[in-house]
């Protein structure tokens, strides 16, 4: 079988993403998947994993972000009897029992910066040492780890080893957003409400090309996983009709708040000009302040894309945001 076949895209970035998916997925090299929430990370890499030469070895995943900072070293290499409170025998830390295969580190960037050395050792020479114990063990483990933030931003906040991002960062995998995929909205919208359907045994609905439209200009702040959740809620509710704008959510349309529902041809230029560059930077400042400084959501409130925008505080002097 195939996995990469089942990654719904056919958006000229997306059909790139997958293609150096495809190549580095042969090799043993460590990779770091990018993308906001709901964009499709451990979907890619289970892909990865399944195309590799590991692929009959176990595969685990970890979110870093779900567990308590103190248990996170325990669960990842393991403690020995005794080590701590609540240690009442020997554990087996993940790295171990996932030896010869793969390890799907997620939300990277929420590891504890006192467990990130110890990461760091493992990714260099495949060291591990167990809670408590003083002799390492070795293990042979790939790496693929995920972020759904910009590691810069961590770094220069101290709170991610620039070390260890460079040592993650051997070849980085970008998933889009979904707004900036807006050729791949309707495969998508369809794939799941033929999978809805199936699941719930109830008769197909389908988006009218209104719809659709609306869906196309949708903020999609939750991506992929905000489009399958209205998908499988229409599936239900909809069973067997056409979706009209009437059958979306109110945000889809003009009364609701969304973004998508401004107008952009509603500006209208003052009769003594003004000055663009200055113009754009004042929206730029806008979008980082209403952000808190997320670059990738200003990037989309500003429909632009995430390079375009830091390009652009750089050209206007506004990196200090």
């Amino acid at each position: 079988m195939n996995y990469f076949n089942t990654i719904i895209g056919q958006s000229p970035a997306f059909e790139s993403l997958l293609r150096s998916a495809k190549i580095v997925a042969a090799t043993d090299v460590t990779i770091l998947i990018k993308g906001e929430t709901g964009t499709g990370k451990e979907i890619l890499a289970t892909a990865i994993q399944k195309h590799s030469s590991r692929a009959d070895k176990p595969f685990i995943t970890l979110n870093c972000a779900a567990l308590p900072e103190g248990l996170v070293e325990s669960e990842l290499f393991g403690h020995k009897k005794g080590a701590f409170t609540g240690a009442n025998s020997n554990k087996q830390g993940i790295l171990q029992s996932v030896d010869g295969g793969t390890l799907f580190l997620d939300e990277i960037n929420s590891l504890p910066i006192g467990i990130q050395a110890k990461l760091l050792r493992f990714l260099e020479t495949g060291e591990c040492l167990a809670v408590g114990d003083t002799k390492p063990y070795y293990v042979n483990v790939r790496i693929v780890a995920a972020t759904n933030t910009d590691l810069h931003e961590q770094i220069a906040a101290g709170n991610f080893r620039q070390d260890l991002f460079y040592r993650l960062h051997v070849v980085p995998l970008e998933l889009p957003p979904l707004n900036q995929r807006t050729e791949d909205i309707d495969l998508l919208a369809r794939h799941f409400m033929q999978r809805f359907s199936e699941d719930y045994n109830v008769p197909l609905a389908t988006f009218s090309r209104s719809s659709l439209r609306l869906l196309r200009t949708h903020p999609w702040y939750g991506n992929i996983r905000e489009l399958r959740n209205l998908c499988e809620r229409l599936s239900i509710l909809v069973a067997g009709r056409i979706i009209e704008p009437e059958n979306l959510p109110l945000e889809f349309t003009n009364n609701g708040v969304s973004s998508s529902s401004f107008d952009t041809t509603s500006f209208t230029l003052p009769e003594v000009g003004l000055q663009l560059d200055a113009f754009e930077a004042d929206m730029i400042h806008q979008a980082l302040l209403r952000t808190d400084g997320n670059r990738s959501k200003s990037a989309r409130l500003l429909g632009l894309s995430r390079d375009t925008l830091l390009y652009r505080i750089q050209k206007h002097g506004l990196a200090s945001h």
